[in-house]
C-alpha cells in the first residue's frame, strides 16, 4: 500500500486491509496494531493496572514502545504481575535477580524506581489511593489532533502530575513520561481525528475537544 501523500510525506493515518484508519505507528506491526486497537487510550482506573503502566512507561524511556510490549510478559513474571504489595517487599537480592533477567530491560535505576513506586503506591492508599490521585490531574478538555505535529509531548497537567507524584515519593515520573501515561490511560484523547479509535474511551463523550470546531489543536 502506498503510504505517502501528494507531497511525498507519510499521511497521519493509514487505512489497513480491514478498512480501518490507524496512525502509521500502529498500522503495520501486529503487536502494536493490537495494542492500539484494544488498549491504548482506554481508561485504567484500578491500582494494579495503573502501577503497571507507570512502571512500563518508565522502563520505556529511551526505548521504543514495541520493545516494552514484546517484553511485557517477562516483566509481569519478573515483577510478580506488578502487584504493588509484592514489589514493595523486593530486596537487594531481587534487584540483582532482575539485573540478570535478559527478558526485561536491565537498568538499575529503572528497576529501583519500580520498587520505589510500589512502596509509594502502597503508602498513597492512606490518602485515597493512586488512581484517585492520578486522575485528579485530568484536564478539562482534550486535544483533537489531525496530525502528529499537533500532538504535544508534555502539558501543564503532565508537569503538575509529575510534580505531584514526586512529592508523594515516586521516581522516574517526568513530565514527558507522565504525558505518555495520560495518553495511554485515556486521561487525554490524542487519537488522531481521522483514526477509527478516536473517542472510543468514553471519557470525553460530553467534554469539549481542543480544536473540534476550529480545526486548531493544542
Amino acid at each position: 500500500m502506498d503510504q505517502t501523500d501528494a507531497t511525498g510525506a507519510a499521511p497521519p493515518v493509514v487505512r489497513g486491509d480491514d478498512g480501518l484508519a490507524r496512525p502509521t505507528w500502529a498500522a503495520t506491526d501486529p503487536l502494536l496494531r493490537d495494542y492500539y486497537d484494544t488498549e491504548w487510550g482506554m481508561p485504567v482506573r484500578d491500582e494494579h493496572g495503573l502501577y503497571e503502566r507507570i512502571s512500563l512507561e518508565a522502563f520505556q524511556a529511551g526505548l521504543s514502545w514495541a520493545t516494552i510490549l514484546r517484553k511485557r510478559p517477562a516483566f509481569r513474571e519478573a515483577f510478580h504481575n506488578f502487584d504493588p504489595d509484592a514489589v514493595a517487599q523486593f530486596t537487594d537480592a531481587d534487584v540483582e535477580r532482575l539485573l540478570a533477567d535478559a527478558g526485561i530491560v536491565r537498568n538499575r535505576m529503572k528497576i529501583a524506581a519500580a520498587i520505589t513506586n510500589a512502596k509509594a503506591t502502597v503508602a498513597l492508599r492512606a490518602e485515597g489511593g493512586l488512581v484517585d490521585f492520578v486522575w485528579s490531574f485530568q484536564p478539562a478538555t482534550t486535544p483533537a489532533p489531525r496530525s502528529y505535529a499537533e500532538i504535544q509531548t508534555t502539558s501543564p497537567e503532565s508537569v503538575a502530575l509529575s510534580k505531584g507524584l514526586r512529592a508523594k515519593g515516586f521516581a522516574f515520573v517526568g513530565p514527558t513520561t507522565m504525558h505518555a501515561l495520560m495518553e495511554a490511560i485515556g486521561m487525554i484523547d490524542t487519537h488522531l481525528v481521522d483514526s477509527h479509535r478516536r473517542g472510543t474511551s468514553g471519557v470525553w463523550a460530553s467534554v469539549p475537544l481542543h480544536g473540534a470546531l476550529s480545526g486548531d489543536a493544542r
